[in-house]
């Protein structure tokens, strides 16, 4: 890219308009002598414009994408549960109660995690409710206990920080209705999220590779999916090179997968997925290795405000890296940002900040591993660093 830089000067260099005085008018020498060194003083005193700023920081200043083997190198990241706004049902608000006292910023969520999330290829997040100001409550939904509705003006907040998909298959997508969904559906696209559920594949390119996304809402659906998930993982195996498959499954609370979470989560692998995100326990669960893929079986809750003092405000973000060199994808290995859902100890402020105390951290890994001792492909160790 420098030596096209540095031909196409020369070249605009060399024509008799900018030719400096100290060549005259009898040194006429062509350009591929100049360029086979027939007289090194001429180049090194000639005159070479300088090209346009905006076109030299594309050409000298543009990071590769390429390591030093010619591979691309894909940072990927997982979190949990990521809701946002309240329950349209309720007098009181503590999202957006939150949100006066963080002088009205939006991004305030994210403050402690943007820059990680700025710095990897692509993070997927489950977008648990919807982006509309509707008030409209479905018969089926009138009983539960929480429905989740923010202004679509929000979805700034995962724009803004380096969020670029959505898992959009959970029990609370649907709080406010087919129309709200769709809503939601719009709102996310216009502002460039990529999202996918269990019928639509979101699709998105890094660095030249085309990532799938898939998404399925399994609780109490299991019977519908043992067919339908591996057809639909084959399938999008054989268009892209990477296959990422959510699942939105487990009892809430439980700190370990449930028998059809461990079945479901193995045979997406046999499909065809490189890697399986799960979340709705709202709690950590361990990560099993099968067949060289990963399988996080709970990434907990991440931005949450669905409680404002959860009994366990501790979880992870998942970070794994794939290489891909001449079509073939291989798996980097992965790390663990152990986190707290909120920046504060005595409530939950939405702000998910990675845990520093070594006793906190500690207590995270050891979560995690007691948990995972029955699990047949458990990792046994969870590095903090690549």
């Amino acid at each position: 890219m420098r030596k096209l830089a540095l031909l196409i000067a020369l070249m605009t260099a060399l024509t008799p308009f900018v030719l400096p005085a100290a060549l005259g008018e009898e040194d006429d020498l062509s350009l591929e002598e100049v360029l086979s060194g027939a007289d090194p003083s001429i180049v090194a005193n000639t005159f070479i414009a300088p090209p346009d700023e905006a076109e030299d920081a594309v050409l000298l200043d543009a990071p590769s994408i390429y390591e030093p083997d010619g591979s691309v190198l894909i940072t990927i990241t997982g979190t949990g549960d990521f809701t946002i706004g309240g329950d349209s049902r309720k007098s009181t608000d503590i999202f957006n109660d939150e949100l006066k006292r963080q002088g009205g910023d939006i991004n305030f969520t994210m403050r402690n995690m943007r820059d990680i999330l700025l710095e990897d290829d692509l993070t997927i997040v489950n977008f648990e409710g919807t982006l509309t100001e509707t008030t409209y409550v479905p018969s089926n939904k009138r009983e539960n206990q929480f429905l989740f509705s923010a202004p679509p003006s929000y979805v700034t907040m995962l724009s803004d920080n380096g969020i670029e998909a959505v898992s959009l298959e959970n029990n609370h997508v649907m709080d406010h209705g087919e129309d709200a969904y769709q809503e939601t559906i719009n709102t996310l696209v216009y502002e460039g999220i990529v999202y996918s559920n269990s019928t639509h594949v979101g699709v998105i390119e890094v660095k030249g590779v085309e990532i799938a996304m898939l998404s399925y809402l399994c609780i109490d659906r299991y019977e519908q999916l043992w067919d339908k998930v591996p057809a639909d993982i084959a399938e999008a195996k054989a268009q892209y090179p990477i296959v990422i498959v959510s699942f939105h499954w487990g009892n809430e609370k439980d700190y370990s997968p449930t028998n059809n979470q461990i079945k479901m989560g193995r045979l997406a692998v046999d499909s065809g997925a490189d890697l399986v995100l799960g979340h709705h326990s709202h709690r950590l669960n361990p990560i099993e290795q099968y067949k060289g893929v990963y399988i996080c079986y709970s990434l907990g809750n991440f931005c949450f405000s669905g409680n404002k003092n959860p009994s366990d405000m501790t979880s992870f973000v998942f970070q794994t890296r794939f290489r891909v060199l001449d079509g073939v994808v291989s798996s980097e290995g992965f790390r663990i940002i152990p986190i707290r859902i909120s920046s504060r100890t005595d409530r939950n402020d939405f702000i998910p900040t990675p845990l520093t105390k070594d006793t906190a951290i500690d207590s995270v890994l050891k979560t995690l591993k007691e948990n995972g001792r029955k699990l047949e492909y458990a990792v046994e160790n969870y590095p903090l660093e690549w």
